[in-house]
């Protein structure tokens, strides 16, 4: 039964990540949701709080009927040597990585974690949500 992790800052979660959540859980039992830089909120590139996040994710997972991911929160510890063993060690056991993240796919692949890069989808982005926020545009 494997399980998969899908690591993100998800600032916020948006449509791409739900159809990665979809896509990775073809592959996998169960799905570990991992909300990264927890204690980042109220900037501009973090503009949700973890619990907003979490809530967030958990709503969507909720209406959409997938039943099968836990949501993990987790603090940046900024040392990229020792990242994917704090991972490792303050969550549930896990199989598998999906990441779009470069950083993220390499850190695991050093430590032999088998991965799947997560294309990114086009118009589609945290970033382009994040500037809608803060230029007082329609984001939702």
């Amino acid at each position: 039964m494997p399980i998969g992790l899908f690591p993100g800052r998800f600032q916020p979660f948006h449509k791409a990540h739900l159809m990665d959540v979809r896509n990775a859980l073809k592959e996998v039992d169960s799905l570990i949701v991992l909300i990264g830089s927890a204690q980042y909120a109220n900037t501009p590139d973090n503009p949700f709080s973890s619990e907003e996040r979490k809530k967030m994710i958990a709503d969507v997972l909720k209406a959409e009927k997938i039943r099968n991911c836990k949501i993990f929160v987790l603090e940046d510890i900024n040392d990229d040597s020792k990242w994917v063993g704090y991972v490792r060690s303050n969550l549930p056991r896990f199989d598998i990585v999906f990441s779009g993240n470069p950083r993220v796919i390499n850190l695991f692949r050093e430590k032999n974690v088998p991965v799947r890069k997560i294309r990114l989808i086009k118009n589609i982005s945290g970033t382009l949500i994040r500037q809608n926020i803060i230029n007082d545009r329609t984001w939702a």
